[in-house]
């Protein structure tokens, strides 16, 4: 079936027209109820407080009980995706919304699904905080299927309202399966890696299986790293893409903007040089855990002095092993008790150095980075399943959502004539 005979085969030959929001047979505006309370005197209870954009707050009483669709007044959080809300049941209403809903011949759910679709712009007053007045309110079309007929009115209408209610419960279903699945395996992801890199007295099995009788040795940081270097601005001229501690993303450990700088632009923070398979640790509110490991495609770089630059030595350690050392609770732990500062906590690179790490028999290399490697491999499986969840739920959701839109765009394309009369 064609998608427009879907839509002709919904309506059934009836005919569409259009009713003004200010059109007092089909809609009712109910802003004389809204009432603006500050935040210092509002009475905390169970009712929704309602702004421009979603709840506010939760407060004692109601100015508002049934269904009802919220536009922004002002304040809208998007003018190109204006801020639509639907509500039902009791709440509270301030002055930032316009409060409205079908009356008889109107479902207040099918109106709303049509008002997310309306480009708000046009009827928009106002320079930096754009207003929708009530006077260009009730001057915005709403296609009605033929309001002659209210019973068969109504049935289409809760007809397409069913179709976009059902996408939108999909998705919200699908969020909260993958946030489960995600949340469940970055808990099995910490738990393995701590019980990996603890090697406390009582190891588990598969652990003491993996040591084959090696003995551990608890480590500073600082002497299985190599010296770094710092820029020398004055005897350059090429220019370098600058690692500030905004670039690296906290939750995929992956640097994600990079800006490009030279002796003349260059911030003075611009000094640390980093190379392939150094891992920079953030040392500037240190508890968020902000770190990376450089490729390839960032090696020979420069980094801000808020990283500490952790270079492996890697005839003793290699670069992936101190990677998901500085990611143990344990690392973080020690973290929380060496940094100083209240307003913008840091440790220094030496503190960081003096952290101690467990490195397996480090007189016998070759077995000492055979033993880490079987490790990492271990871990890097799980932070790969971790973080293909974690890319796939925005793109899953994204995919959900352009589906909705795109059944609301053809369950919503009437033909619309050139203007409308009340």
């Amino acid at each position: 079936m064609s998608e427009l005979n879907y839509l002709e085969k919904l309506l059934d030959g009836a005919g569409v027209e259009w009713k003004l929001l200010g059109d007092a047979s089909f809609f009712e505006i109910a802003n004389s109820g809204r009432k603006p309370v500050k935040a210092s005197l509002r009475v905390v209870g169970k009712t929704p407080y309602y702004g421009a954009n979603n709840i506010q707050d939760y407060v004692d009483g109601h100015t508002h009980d049934g269904e009802y669709v919220l536009i922004a007044e002002d304040g809208s959080a998007s003018l190109e995706n204006y801020s639509i809300q639907y509500v039902a049941g009791k709440f509270w209403a301030n002055n930032h919304v316009h409060v409205i809903r079908g009356n008889w011949a109107v479902d207040s759910r099918y109106l709303f699904h049509y008002l997310c679709i309306v480009n708000f712009i046009p009827f928009l007053t106002g320079g930096g905080r754009a207003k929708l007045t009530k006077g260009q309110l009730i001057d915005i079309p709403v296609p009605i299927p033929c309001p002659s007929n209210p019973e068969k009115s109504l049935a289409i209408q809760s007809e397409i309202v069913r179709i976009l209610d059902t996408f939108t419960a999909l998705t919200a279903e699908l969020t909260a399966e993958l946030t489960a699945e995600l949340t469940a395996r970055k808990k099995q992801y910490n738990y393995y890696r701590d019980q990996l890199l603890s090697f406390e007295d009582e190891r588990a099995p598969y652990l003491e299986k993996l040591l084959d009788g090696a003995e551990i040795e608890w480590i500073p940081i600082g002497e299985v790293v190599s010296r770094t270097n710092n820029i020398n601005w004055r005897n350059v001229t090429r220019t370098y893409r600058y690692i500030d501690l905004t670039s690296v993303d906290i939750k995929t450990k992956t640097i994600t903007d990079a800006k490009e700088v030279s002796s003349k632009n260059a911030p003075s923070r611009a000094q640390k040089n980093i190379e392939k398979n150094d891992v920079i640790f953030a040392t500037t509110r240190p508890t968020q855990q902000r770190f990376s490991l450089i490729d390839e495609q960032y090696s020979g770089e420069v980094a801000s002095t808020g990283y500490c630059v952790l270079r492996a030595n890697q005839k003793k350690v290699l670069p992936r092993w101190i990677y998901h050392w500085i990611s143990t609770s344990s690392f973080k732990t020690y973290v929380e008790e060496n940094q100083s500062g209240s307003a913008y906590p840091a440790i220094s690179d030496a503190k960081v150095k003096e952290c101690l790490i467990a490195i397996p028999c480090p007189n016998n290399p070759e077995k000492s980075l055979a033993i880490q490697s079987e490790i990492i491999r271990i871990l890097d499986k799980f932070e790969t399943l971790t973080n293909s969840i974690s890319e796939g739920l925005p793109r899953e959701i994204e995919l959900r959502q352009k589906q909705y839109e795109y059944y609301r765009d053809l369950l919503f394309s009437f033909p619309k004539p050139e203007s409308v009369t009340k």
